[in-house]
């Protein structure tokens, strides 16, 4: 048993907290340095990292381009690693410092989008209703999904991946307790996926490109390499929907642009046109 831990009366930010990202986490917001976004060609300026959250808006461009839209687009890599976020270019388009971030100069004056989700909604109301359904009730079910996603992937990633594979040290309580939570979650899409062959029904959604960098890179071995921990084959529904989404040609070229590690073939740092992921 480890000693317990007394709150200060008042929190202070007196020192870095450890574990893999101390360096880019604090208490206040705003611009670290000067640094203005670079602009190509394209109405659409997107700024992000392969993560989850930004492979679900390369995904939804990439899958857009394929139905024949015109979303051509730029993507420009934002290091976060290096602070990238911090610079008053990105702040001024995500005051919140997260990527993705996006600028559609296209509009008088440019619109800015920040948060994953809310791209999504932006891309598909801007392209005919694409991914997102207009009838009332299929709409309500892939809006709900998509708000379950983004109330539940905090715990999945700064909950569970935090404490079980960047926290300095490890504990049993925050580990246990995230764990359950992330089971719980691959429980409930499990139970949704056994009657339906997307998130939403029949129809592939944002709520399937929003949920399943998350949670299908979970069941196959992609994030945090939790698998066995987890009994991730356990979940035979999710298993098999991930299958099915990774599969996507749209999906394995989204993947790739603003990723800057793993296989060099795999890597498109930035995206400036189709041949960019030849």
């Amino acid at each position: 048993m480890t000693d317990s831990y007394t709150p200060p009366k008042v929190w202070t930010w007196d020192q870095e907290s450890g574990g893999r990202f101390a360096k880019i986490n604090r208490p206040i917001a705003g611009p670290t340095h000067d640094k203005e976004l670079p602009v190509g060609e394209h109405p659409l300026q997107l700024h992000s990292l392969a993560t989850p959250n930004g492979v679900k808006v390369t995904v939804m461009l990439e899958e857009l381009l394929a139905l024949g839209k015109d979303a051509e687009y730029d993507a420009w890599l934002i290091n976060i690693g290096e602070g990238d976020q911090f610079g008053s270019g990105f702040v001024d388009i995500n005051p919140n410092s997260k990527i993705p971030a996006l600028l559609d100069r296209s509009t008088d004056p440019p619109t800015r989008v920040f948060e994953s989700a809310a791209i999504l909604v932006y891309l598909a109301e801007k392209f005919d209703s694409a991914f997102l359904p207009t009838e009332p009730s299929a709409r309500a079910e892939t809006m709900s999904w998509l708000f379950w996603l983004q109330a539940s992937a905090p715990y999945l990633g700064g909950g569970f991946g935090h404490f079980y594979a960047y926290a300095p040290e490890k504990y049993e309580y925050p580990i246990n307790r995230f764990a359950m939570e992330a089971k719980r979650q691959l429980d409930v899409l499990d139970r949704n996926l056994a009657e339906r062959r997307w998130l939403a029904g029949d129809e592939y959604t944002i709520a399937d490109m929003a949920t399943c960098p998350w949670y299908g890179a979970l069941v196959k071995g992609r994030l945090y390499e939790a698998g066995e921990f987890l009994d991730v084959e356990s979940y035979k529904n999710v298993v098999r929907w991930a299958d099915e989404f990774m599969a996507r040609p749209a999906v394995q070229r989204g993947q790739r642009v603003n990723r800057p590690w793993g296989d060099e073939a795999t890597q498109v740092p930035e995206r400036h046109s189709a041949a960019d992921l030849d």
